[in-house]
């Protein structure tokens, strides 16, 4: 067996060094040649590329659906997210080789990420961050015109799990008949919704609902599927911007300025917050600090900007508080967060905020 792992991006990446992995420069036709050695998505008369503001990275799938056919199995994963695998239990994480897929593809039939567990049920979830009748049309056409896949769709939108990322390793045949499924479907749903007023996070509606779409395909035709830990590497060039801000905002000691900031940033980018985009936990931690201080201001007229307003040191000590306050609940305190919640730097109010973010 041979495999290739396609790996798309829009923007210059450090490679694996591991020829497994191929850079494929995704939405070429709309921009400049990133580096002379990735693969491009229009290369060829019979591509999509011109659509990745909708489609994302699907462009990409579409190229190597059409245009690859050099090795018996195929991938892909993006400039951020790698599969990753381990020796043994607890052990150090390393980049998935050529070895472990064909290795795992003897026995399961495809590769794909461990699930998602989302907040509520997919089709709520949707509806907050997207235009519900999208998902709704989707529904539609699936019931039209492949009828043996609408119960598993039904069942599935009102789950709280899926795939994410249209990650996935498979051999070119079962990646083949996967595509044209999908396809199918998405140029069918194009037709029939508007997304030219969407910002540029909705306007993906396609790489969004494929990854839904991933797992009734797996579940409806009974494939075995090895589900693979996802690596996250390097912070989202939005995601720092924003922390910048907030940076400076917290220094300025600007409460209501963070946070109709931050609320502003979230309403064009509802993903802000997941592990993808902060995969160092920094915004989460940033809007309990904003609740701290709020909570603060009502109940002591002060907050704790008034002592400190340094971001990373103000990141590190509510770290720390949440960390405390979860030991105390278990009965596990440390002489260190008894010094912590009597210091000056910890107030009541931010003792009750730290709670509800552990759930205590």
């Amino acid at each position: 067996m041979s495999t290739k792992i396609f790996v798309m991006t829009h923007k210059l990446f450090e490679q694996p060094k591991n020829a497994m992995y191929i850079p494929m420069q995704v939405g070429h036709a709309l921009s400049g040649t990133l580096h002379g050695d990735y693969l491009r998505d229009d290369d060829g008369k019979d591509n999509i590329s011109a659509q990745n503001p909708y489609f994302s990275e699907l462009t990409g799938m579409y190229w190597v659906w059409k245009h690859w056919r050099e090795t018996e199995n195929v991938g892909i994963c993006h400039y951020r997210r790698f599969p990753v695998m381990r020796e043994r239990q607890g052990g150090p994480e390393r980049l998935m080789t050529e070895a472990d897929c064909e290795r795992i593809l003897r026995e399961y039939d495809l590769i794909t990420t461990e699930k998602l567990t989302l907040h509520s049920n997919y089709y709520d979830g949707f509806a907050v961050d997207h235009n519900l009748y999208d998902l709704q049309v989707t529904e539609q056409v699936v019931r039209e015109k492949y009828p043996a896949y609408y119960d598993c769709f039904e069942a599935l939108v009102h789950n709280n799990k899926v795939y994410f990322g249209n990650i996935c390793v498979m051999p070119k045949g079962l990646y083949d008949a996967y595509c044209s499924w999908l396809f199918d479907i998405l140029f069918e749903v194009q037709g029939r919704i508007d997304v030219s007023g969407y910002d540029g996070y909705r306007k993906r509606v396609f790489g969004f609902l494929s990854e839904f779409l991933q797992m009734v395909w797996i579940q409806v035709n009974h494939l075995r599927p090895y589900e693979c830990r996802i690596a996250i590497i390097g912070e989202k060039f939005e995601t720092g911007e924003v922390k910048r801000a907030l940076s400076d905002l917290f220094a300025k000691k600007d409460v209501c300025g963070a946070k109709e900031y931050f609320l502003e940033c979230y309403e064009k980018r509802p993903d802000i917050l997941m592990e993808a985009s902060d995969i160092t936990g920094e915004l989460r931690i940033c809007m309990q600090i904003i609740s701290t201080c709020e909570f603060e201001k009502r109940f002591l007229g002060s907050c704790i900007l008034d002592k400190e307003r340094d971001m990373k040191k103000l990141v590190s000590l509510f770290k720390a508080l949440n960390m405390a306050v979860l030991r105390k609940s278990r009965g596990e305190e440390t002489e260190e967060d008894r010094k912590l919640l009597a210091g000056d730097l910890i107030s009541e109010p931010a003792v009750q905020v730290a709670m509800q973010v552990m759930k205590i």
